[in-house]
């Protein structure tokens, strides 16, 4: 993490304009140079030091983080209060690292700033953000956010996870188990979150066990499984879906798909981290190269003025903030909204190919049939927004499955399957074809992509608009890239285009045959 948050109360702003400087290098930067691979764009006070490879492990460290009321004034500070692992068990180099993550971590649980009030009642909530280290590689932050057991008004409290792993369901599922074990004693949290970290991470589709004593209701083992589809573990589209009508998310898939600038605004955490996970999941097999942000904390709200693309989430409460940026679209996730898109450029609805927009809504219309099982599939007209109730002590029990695999997660598995295969389906009917386009060399140097014929062979004419478009896109650039520089490609986007090429040799036969008879 750079050092400028060392700096006193101005290192925050002096590392937004770190952060300016390498957006316009990016901006700038001559991107038809194919023979260098571009650098991530980093977002603000999310860059951290490389640590030490714990891949294996569930998470890196859990610190609870508390509000403190600054002495003579009327405002409150976050400060760490429950750090495990201590880093007093760290060699001192890796322990200086985190500790300038920390500082950062502190900005996300608490992004809102100093104006605090003691409450009596708040509903907790789960939300992640995504700590960028220096080499571009990403950890993952996970937070819950409750009121701690006490009588009176009280500020709530932070719980928080860094972990390199993107699972958000297990994690979420993980913080009942901390919470339910801070509503003892702080000093449970320990051996439950010693036995995870030992535990080994699972592969997906498998379970891990992980035994945990509670007084008064002896000795637990709590299962947890990861989804087979593990591209997805970190994806819900639900809060997505009942925020937005599918005609919504197309216009915000059809943005996001060109690189624009594009700010989501909500008052919940949990929405702003849950909606824009899903907007870049429907992204896939293609990443967001550039400055993502699920949310914004206050002292860096002028990251908004950044001149190249981002995906951002911030509070409703700084609207006037970011209301006088033009050439961008805001996104207002406000259950009731007057307005949803805020600003927006205007092209929006014909950015994508008629045919295949009307193709993507048809698809999305299957996910329907699962609307009358459940109410967490649904557009923001028809249902209250979701909030994540405090944990309340279970009845004494030995055995707790915390499989993906219960009614309303299943629900969500189907949905996600759903939505993830409609805009796969997608990018395959626009640039499926690319395989064909990349000229193998031998003595193992990389491929050339002949994207000159690529353009022209693609299908059908109407679509080719958009693909002029689409390969101008650093995420299309580096993906192809990838593909130069791999003689075999493997995975689920070829295997779909394989699929799509034989479907439609069958039809072309099909047809033949039909006009034979004909005849």
């Amino acid at each position: 993490m750079s050092n400028e948050l060392d700096a006193g109360d101005h290192g925050p702003m002096k590392l937004l304009t770190t952060m300016f400087s390498s957006l316009q290098e990016t901006f700038h930067r001559d991107r038809s140079d194919r023979d260098s691979t571009l650098p991530r764009p980093t977002a603000p006070a999310l860059v951290v030091t490389s640590a030490q490879n714990q891949s294996h492990l569930f998470f890196e460290y859990l610190v609870v983080v508390s509000l403190r009321k600054k002495r003579g004034e009327g405002t409150y500070e976050p400060q760490i209060t429950y750090q495990f692992p201590k880093l007093a068990n760290m060699r001192r180099s890796q322990r200086d690292e985190e500790e300038k993550s920390l500082k950062a971590i502190l900005l996300f649980c608490f992004p809102e700033g100093v104006n605090w009030a003691p409450l009596t009642e708040y509903a907790s909530e789960t939300f992640s953000f995504v700590l960028t280290e220096v080499d571009g590689s990403r950890r993952n932050g996970y937070c819950r956010r409750l009121l701690p057991s006490g009588k009176g008004a009280r500020p709530p409290e932070a719980y928080c996870i860094i972990s390199q792993v993107a699972c958000f369901g297990l994690f979420s599922k993980i913080f009942d188990e901390v919470e339910k074990r801070r509503q003892i004693s702080m000093a449970m949290i320990y051996p439950f979150m010693q036995s995870l970290r030992e535990a080994p991470f699972p592969a997906p589709g498998n379970t891990v066990k992980i035994k945990s004593f509670i007084p008064e209701s002896g000795t637990e083992v709590i299962s947890l499984t990861r989804p087979l589809d593990s591209w997805l573990e970190h994806v819900d589209f639900r809060t997505l879906f009942r925020c937005l009508t599918d005609e919504e998310v197309l216009r915000v898939f059809a943005s996001t798909v060109l690189e624009r600038r594009i700010i989501f605004m909500a008052d919940e955490l949990s929405t702003l981290s849950q909606v824009l996970h899903a907007v870049a999941a429907l992204l896939y097999p293609f990443t967001w190269q550039h400055t993502f942000i699920s949310i914004v904390p206050s002292v860096l709200i002028d990251v908004v003025m950044a001149p190249t693309p981002y995906l951002l989430g911030v509070q409703k409460n700084k609207l006037d903030d970011v209301i006088d940026q033009s050439d961008m679209l805001i996104v207002d996730l406000t259950e009731g909204a007057e307005n949803t898109f805020i600003t927006c450029i205007g092209d929006e609805s014909t950015i994508l190919p008629e045919k295949l927009q009307g193709e993507l809504l048809q698809a999305l219309c299957c996910r329907k049939d699962n609307s009358n099982k459940t109410d967490s599939i649904s557009n923001k007209s028809n249902h209250m927004r979701e909030h994540h109730s405090p944990y309340k002590p279970n009845d004494r029990s030995e055995i707790l499955d915390h499989s993906p695999y219960k009614p309303n997660d299943r629900t969500s598995e189907e949905l996600n399957k759903v939505v993830s295969e409609a805009f796969l389906s997608f990018f395959v009917k626009t640039v499926g074809h690319f395989p064909s386009y990349v000229k193998r060399r031998s003595g193992g140097q990389p491929g050339v992509f002949q994207i000159n014929s690529f353009c022209k062979a693609s299908e059908p004419k109407a679509s080719r608009q958009f693909v002029k478009r689409f390969i101008q896109t650093q995420m299309f650039d580096l993906f192809i890239q990838e593909v130069e520089r791999q003689p075999t490609q493997e995975g689920f986007f070829h295997q779909k285009i394989a699929e799509y090429q034989q479907s439609k040799k069958k039809e072309k036969a099909k047809r033949g045959w039909v006009r034979g008879l004909v005849v």
